[in-house]
């Protein structure tokens, strides 16, 4: 893997006085910025880590993670999460995680200056990184319990910058009502009923009510309950970027055109919230008013599969790796390679061959990189270099082969080549 470049410096620009960090690792960008004292009267301090991907083109949107109460001890993780990195490279989207330290009924609400904290970073970013874009640019908002109600808001603040919405627990039961502009966003709610944490932040209630309150617009807005899992256990990242990947091909601008395009209502699917049967929209006669409704068929399947198993499986490989070089050192076989994670299940290991024979795996034992179910932590940040060293050759030819495995044990191709050995 190339090396990363730091650069420490402090920027003072018109609004802020920001301590920043930049790290360019493979030609992407990860930068972590602070904000404290008066330029962040909505917590005690606040870190931002924004990742830009390494493009020549303008970015279509901005991913926005935003924690739950007490989550930000945790710190900036997920800028660095393989498997998020690639949906932002297939999208072109910037990727922003905050950690807000401080009262969180206080950050929560937008109009305490953590929106317009949030705006004014992206400026600032966009003008050093060329990214001009990132200042307008849709984002698409996944919010933590706390983070949950905060997207909630954004949604009834800001409706003309978002494309889609996932809440994770969403707690607070906002009463508010939400705009016609809101009402054509993709919502999507996840609970765990009475193991949705403690009763008075009343995870379940803002669920359903928030759920009913957007359907009886005719919302395109879903609710998905998880039984048996918590406030802080759920596999909701494998149904939710499918859930925004939906978003983005219907409503991104097409052809030169602006502003967010509606969905398509005759790629529109519903799920029945008791039975989890699921039907499109098109085809229904029935009541649809407490129904989900979903972009396309393929979130009402995954919806399905979800509630029905608390999880949804990858059917597809990962793609292969890339780049693979072998080299001699010390009387060695030094082994590198590239690859990119799977968007819908990331990396969980490489199987590496020698002559078609697996010899090792890469890390030895465990993850590569995955998240934790606890607010969707990214775990570990820095992953291992993509490097092997086999060992001494014992043949003047050999073929060396690597291969991808995702977290639900599918195989990608194998990269192959041929190492011919010159001994001197």
């Amino acid at each position: 893997m190339k090396k990363e470049r730091v650069i420490l410096f402090l920027v003072i620009v018109n609004v802020f006085c920001i301590s920043q960090q930049a790290k360019s690792v493979n030609n992407d960008t990860v930068i972590t910025i602070r904000l404290d004292a008066d330029d962040c009267t909505f917590a005690n301090h606040a870190d931002y880590g924004i990742f830009i991907p390494e493009t020549s083109t303008p970015l279509q949107g901005i991913l926005v993670l935003q924690h739950g109460c007490t989550m930000e001890q945790f710190g900036i993780t997920r800028p660095y999460d393989i498997q998020y990195q690639a949906f932002a490279k297939k999208w072109k989207l910037a990727i922003v995680e905050t950690a807000l330290y401080g009262d969180c009924h206080i950050w929560k609400e937008p109009t305490s200056g953590s929106a317009n904290a949030l705006f004014k970073i992206l400026k600032e970013v966009g003008i050093q990184t060329s990214h001009l874009e990132l200042e307008t640019a849709p984002f698409l908002l996944w919010g933590h319990s706390g983070g949950g109600y905060w997207s909630l808001a954004m949604l009834r603040d800001y409706p003309e910058r978002i494309l889609a919405v996932v809440c994770y627990s969403a707690a607070g039961d906002p009463q508010w009502d939400y705009s016609c502009k809101a009402a054509k966003i993709p919502l999507l709610l996840r609970h765990a009923g009475a193991n949705d944490g403690t009763p008075e932040i009343r995870c379940p209630e803002t669920a359903v009510n928030t759920f009913n309150k957007l359907r009886s617009m005719d919302a395109p807005a879903s609710i998905a309950y998880n039984e048996g899992q918590n406030h802080n256990f759920s596999y909701l990242r494998y149904m939710m970027i499918p859930f925004f990947e939906a978003a983005l091909k219907q409503r991104l601008p097409k052809d030169g055109s602006f502003g967010l395009r509606d969905i398509q209502r005759d790629k529109s699917w519903l799920g029945d919230t008791l039975s989890f049967a699921i039907f499109k929209e098109s085809d229904y006669r029935g009541d649809k008013s407490r129904m989900c409704l979903f972009p396309d068929e393929t979130t009402a399947r995954n919806w399905q599969e979800f509630v029905s198993t608390g999880t949804v499986i990858d059917k597809t490989p990962p793609p292969a790796p890339f780049d693979l070089r072998v080299g001699s050192e010390d009387n060695a076989l030094v082994v590198t390679w590239q690859a990119d994670a799977d968007i819908e299940s990331g990396i969980m290991h490489f199987n590496i061959y020698e002559d078609d024979k697996l010899i090792d795996r890469l890390p030895e034992t465990g993850s590569y990189q995955t998240f934790d179910t606890n607010g969707d932590n990214t775990t570990p940040i820095n992953i291992p270099k993509m490097k092997f060293i086999i060992g001494k050759p014992i043949k003047k030819q050999t073929k060396i082969s690597i291969q991808s495995i995702n977290h639900f044990n599918l195989q990608s191709e194998k990269t192959e080549m041929i190492y011919k050995y010159n001994q001197k």
